[in-house]
């Protein structure tokens, strides 16, 4: 029997790759192609079709890494074919077909847009989705946008030239195929598919159940049915054989597959942001021609970024989609601008991905996403149900953690529950994939890793090429209709994610009851991908610096509005936050792109600064009295000119309000004094002496008198970081085991009241400045790093005299507490963690913080000393991995750092804040400028002031509770108001309108409140 089924399955594939594939299509002809390369970067559709084309034929080189080619296609069908393709010829569809020398995998190598010769979209070419359906009736006359795109998948660890323009070269990638007008067979087509379809389940059956050697005997028929040499005569008998097998139904008790249509398109990664517009469209018209072709067909796409590139390039394509929009079949969802990265985005950033997002959505289509769907980005922060739930959204879908090198998920279906305490129902797909083809083996893999059997019966399984775009398969269709019922595998329902959620729900009782679905509280920690947290540091500060320039915009343009009329910018505001939401996506962020995608972020971030420090400046030239609106704020005395610092920090700094000015003067550095062959920084507040190594050996606050250091601090550790594979993308634990402490220093000196400390280290130089304000309760320590190591982790030590058995550390609105020990895997696992501003280790009397100004990388352990265990606080500064960047952050670095000891964790709060924004002096003949809104409740913190995104001029303000604790809070508006109410994140109500007034809040832990003042 073994040998029998061995030999039916070698006669199947044989018979398959030799005779059945190529029997698909059964007349081909050729056709007239003329091409035109494009210089440079691609070009519009009428700038390109008004060129000269020259002949181009098969096997002919072209495409350059990056270029794009377009290609003249014309002929005409034979006229025998006629009576094959016309009404009495139902068994054949006349298709072009196209071969323009792919490599490997769709969307990791050439493409193509097909037009019209009127402009129109026709739909996109890649490998398994290579035709374009014709109609007979119609000349050929059609344009193709070939584009050369290098094939960088690799092994995700080589260097590779081909990322950067620069560096590319200029030698054609490819060699075009065959391009022919051909016949497809629709019987021998459908055969195809049925045998695909049993055969990949059956692979999946127990050998030792009935079905499996049922459906390989249907199989056995089917090749005794057919004729090898005539399958175009004889597949019809073979459908026949393998019909009773198809129509065998699922059981009762089959696992149920929501499976969703999906393209799952990085909007940058192994490719450019600008190839990602064209991914979009050539995948969004892949989709719409296959819905205009199955009604059945149902499409989930997420990113507002990418509908609305579609919609200012593709304009007629767009309105195809609205259409089918408003259908229900091609569905937005997710509510985001982009699928972000979520562990390093800040609050406002965060929320605002979701506001732009379903702004888009409700404007474009009039839907109101129910759902955040991320399924690739690389761990989920613990903040993202409260954002979500006040986005006005449900439900959440992620699959990434599959990934997860030690711990395995214990849920596919649960409530999610965040620092807040707000739930979301929450799918992690046990298909493990997002870009499912629903082979036998998905299907299979679904049911068997869905861990809520006996409770649940339902997953959502994402089929589609995804992350360099393609979408779904006419192939993938055939797929799901074979599936919906089949005796021995899952059932299938082609549908939308929220049919699926509605129905999973239902499954469970309401929370809190016996049957309510199982709870997870806390991050949703990635075991993977550790190093994202600190690759292309350029990146990383080019967001942090733009998340609080547009902070600094948005409250100073808000304030001088209402103060002296100042026009509000909102169209510009709004622009650049897309540009900065843009380039929070999971594979820019993070650091995991090719060089290309760096640079452009780079030259976005530094136009972004010029233009928002030009909204800042304009707003705080108006506010200081500069200009034709100075009668607007009160004015000293007299005309002469004052020096006015302006703090937008949410906390009052050096006699300076939150989110207001005063004249002052600001603090000055205290100079170091000679010690021990040191120097000693003290200010009466804090006391830290620098030894002659450049090292931090004493750290105390006065008011305590406590050493803080358990060690020598300031300690910079070089690690070799060569992880098994990913190489931007991984830290492996074991770089532990390899370690340079830096402690010789080429000089130790003091210049400018700081204590600069210099060093060299292998290709490396870097000079520290280490230095004290007067007033301060932090020491300032400023890493200037020229770079040029390989391979290698940069870490920055502080040995802590403090008992910790967990961190805090910041996140969106709050913060997350996390092990300092190993006791159990997942502990272990967090052996890399990710921190915003700044990072906390406390006893329950005292605590220290350290912040930093754009490092997000972290490693915090329990470590044993002389006087017991202490906690080793680590900020991972650089890496240097080779892909695929080879690069990568190579160069200056100018990371900033403060300690704070003696603090608590509404202490660190506000070291984050400190670090992050510099007060700003203005000269101008203001005394003071008064914040629009003050609190009275240290702990709760405004994360942003804003006028109102409908144009009316009512001012927005979004709160949070800081500390983890209950507040009561009062809050002043210092303008005429007319009334607040409380919203949602879109400024959409929530409760009902309170009077003019001061109002009385009260928030639970880490609650985000936004508050819509009418003016």
């Amino acid at each position: 029997m073994h040998d029998d089924r061995r030999l039916t399955e070698e006669r199947l594939d044989r018979f398959t790759r030799e005779f059945l594939d190529g029997a698909v299509y059964s007349h081909s002809a050729p056709v007239t192609v003329t091409a035109w390369a494009a210089p440079g970067e691609p070009v519009p559709f009428a700038e390109a079709v008004a060129q000269d084309f020259e002949p181009i034929s098969a096997g002919m080189p072209w495409g350059p890494p990056w270029s794009t080619t377009w290609l003249h296609v014309t002929g005409s069908a034979p006229q025998d074919w006629s009576g094959l393709t016309g009404p009495d010829g139902a068994g054949h569809a006349l298709e072009l077909r196209v071969e323009l020398g792919f490599t490997g995998g769709p969307g990791f190598n050439a493409e193509g847009l097909v037009y019209r010769a009127d402009g129109t979209v026709v739909k996109g070419i890649s490998p398994f989705n290579a035709y374009v359906p014709l109609n007979p009736a119609e000349p050929l006359d059609l344009y193709i946008e070939a584009a050369a795109n290098p094939d960088l998948g690799g092994d995700f660890v080589s260097p590779t030239h081909l990322g950067d323009r620069e560096t590319a070269g200029d030698g054609p990638l490819y060699r075009l195929g065959t391009i022919d007008l051909a016949l497809r067979d629709l019987t021998v087509w459908e055969l195809q598919q049925d045998i695909w379809t049993l055969n990949g389940l059956m692979h999946e059956l127990p050998f030792d159940l009935p079905r499996r050697h049922e459906v390989l005997r249907a199989l056995e028929r089917m090749l005794d049915a057919v004729d090898p040499h005539d399958i175009a005569a004889t597949a019809g008998a073979g459908r026949a054989a393998l019909a009773p097998a198809l129509a065998a139904p699922a059981s009762a008790s089959a696992h149920r597959i929501t499976a969703v249509g999906h393209a799952h398109i990085d909007s940058a990664w192994l490719w450019p942001v600008r190839e990602t517009a064209r991914k979009c469209a050539r995948t969004f018209a892949n989709v719409v021609d296959l819905m205009d072709r199955d009604p059945s067909f149902r499409f989930a796409c997420s990113s507002a970024q990418q509908f609305a590139w579609v919609r200012d390039r593709h304009p007629e394509l767009f309105a195809r989609i609205k259409d089918h929009v408003a259908a229900g079949r091609f569905v937005p969802v997710g509510g985001m601008w982009v699928e972000a990265d979520t562990n390093m985005p800040g609050g406002e950033a965060m929320a605002r991905q979701f506001v732009a997002g379903k702004q888009f959505f409700l404007h474009e289509f009039g839907i109101d996403t129910p759902e955040a769907w991320l399924p690739d980005s690389f761990g989920y922060s613990a903040a993202m149900p409260q954002i979500v739930a006040a986005a006005g959204s449900q439900y959440f879908l992620t699959q990434k953690l599959s990934w997860n090198q030690t711990n395995r998920m214990p849920h596919s279906s649960f409530l999610w529950e965040g620092i807040d305490g707000t739930a979301l129902f929450t799918h992690f797909p046990p298909v493990d994939k997002y870009n499912s083809d629903l082979s036998g083996a998905d299907l299979a893999r679904a049911q068997k890793n869905y861990r809520e059997q006996g409770i649940g019966t339902r997953s959502l399984v994402p089929f589609g090429w995804g992350d360099g775009g393609g979408g779904p398969t006419r192939e993938m269709l055939a797929a799901a209709t074979r599936t919906t019922s089949l005796d021995g595998s899952p059932t299938v329902t082609v549908g939308t994610p929220v049919e699926f959620f509605e129905a999973a729900r239902a499954e469970y009782g309401p929370d809190g009851s016996a049957t309510a679905p199982p709870r997870w509280v806390g991050e949703l920690y990635l075991e993977f991908h550790r190093g994202t947290y600190t690759s292309q540091a350029n990146t990383k500060q080019g967001n942090r610096r733009s998340e609080h320039l547009l902070r600094e915009a948005e409250l100073w343009a808000a304030t001088a509005a209402v103060r002296t009329g100042f026009d509000y910018p909102a169209e510009e505001l709004e622009e650049i936050w897309h540009l900065v939401l843009l380039q929070q996506f999971h594979d820019i962020l993070p650091g995991s792109s090719i060089a290309w995608v760096h640079q452009d972020a780079e030259r976005n971030y530094a136009a972004i600064a010029r233009r928002l420090e030009g909204i800042i400046g304009g707003a705080l030239s108006a506010l200081a009295g500069i200009g034709g609106a100075a009668d607007a704020v009160p004015r000293a005395a007299g005309t002469a000119s004052r020096q006015l610092v302006f703090n937008a920090a949410p906390h009052a700094r050096d006699g300076v309000p939150a989110l207001g000015a005063a004249v002052i003067e600001p603090g000055a550095p205290i100079a170091p004094v000679a010690e021990g062959g040191g120097f000693r920084l003290d200010n009466g507040i804090v006391s830290a002496l620098i030894d002659a190594r450049g090292l931090l050996v004493s750290l105390v606050d006065a008011a305590t008198g406590r050493e803080a250091l358990a060690a020598p601090g300031n300690l910079l550790q070089l690690h070799r970081d060569i992880p098994n594979h990913w190489e931007a993308w991984d830290i492996d634990s074991f770089y532990r085991r390899d370690v340079a402490d830096l402690v010789d220093a080429d000089s130790v000196s003091v210049e400018d009241d700081a204590v600069v400390v210099r060093r060299r280290f292998g290709d490396s130089t870097i000079t520290q400045r280490i230095s004290l304000l007067a007033g301060s309760p932090a020491v300032d320590i400023v890493n200037e790093i020229d770079w040029h190591e390989r391979q290698k982790l940069l870490k920055l030590a502080f040995p802590l005299d403090v008992h910790a058995d967990r961190s805090a550390a910041e996140t969106q609105f709050g913060h997350v507490f996390r092990p300092t020990h190993a006791n159990t895997s997942w502990d272990a696992a967090k052996f890399e963690i990710c921190a915003h501003r700044w990072v906390h280790v406390g006893e329950p009397d005292y605590g220290v913080a350290i912040a930093n100004d754009s490092t997000y990388g972290h490693d915090i352990t329990r470590r044993a000393g002389e006087s017991g265990a202490g906690t080793v606080v680590r900020l991972s500064l650089l890496r240097a991995p080779r892909y695929p960047d080879p690069e990568t952050d190579q160069g200056f670095h100018r990371l900033a750092v403060s300690v704070r000891p003696g603090a608590t964790i509404g202490d660190a709060v506000e070291e984050g804040y400190r670090r992050n924004l510099a007060p700003r002096t203005v000269a101008g003949t203001a005394s003071t400028v008064a914040p629009l809104v003050v609190l009275d409740h240290p702990g709760v913190i405004v994360e942003a002031v804003k006028l109102a995104a409908d144009g009316s001029g009512d001012v927005i303000v979004r709160l949070y509770e800081s500390r983890g604790t209950r507040a009561a809070a009062s809050l002043h508006a210092d303008f005429e108001y007319t009334s607040l109410v409380r919203t949602d994140l879109l400024e959409r109500p929530v409760a009902d309108p309170e009077p003019a007034g001061d109002v009385r809040l009260t928030l639970r832990p880490f609650q985000i409140v936004t508050l819509r003042i009418r003016r």
